[in-house]
């Protein structure tokens, strides 16, 4: 892992992006606190609509219990 300064960052940007890629973590400072990571993005999967259908019986639309609505809303 890699500390770099906002100045150093906005510099070179290019050169750290390719790092990044490359699988790198580099931390952007801003008066030596850690205040950003710059990381690769992971690919994600494509969405399917539909994946749930025929899955929930009508007891899914059932008003929640009290006390699990409590622990929601609190």
């Amino acid at each position: 892992m890699t500390t770099v300064n906002v100045h150093e960052a906005k510099t070179h940007l290019s050169r750290l992006l390719v790092r990044a890629h490359a699988g790198e973590e580099i931390i952007i400072a801003k008066a030596g606190h850690p205040y950003a990571r710059l990381v690769s993005l992971t690919p994600t999967k494509q969405r399917r609509p539909g994946i749930a259908k025929g899955k929930l019986t009508e007891e899914f639309f059932d008003p929640l219990p009290e006390d699990e609505l409590t622990r929601w809303e609190s």
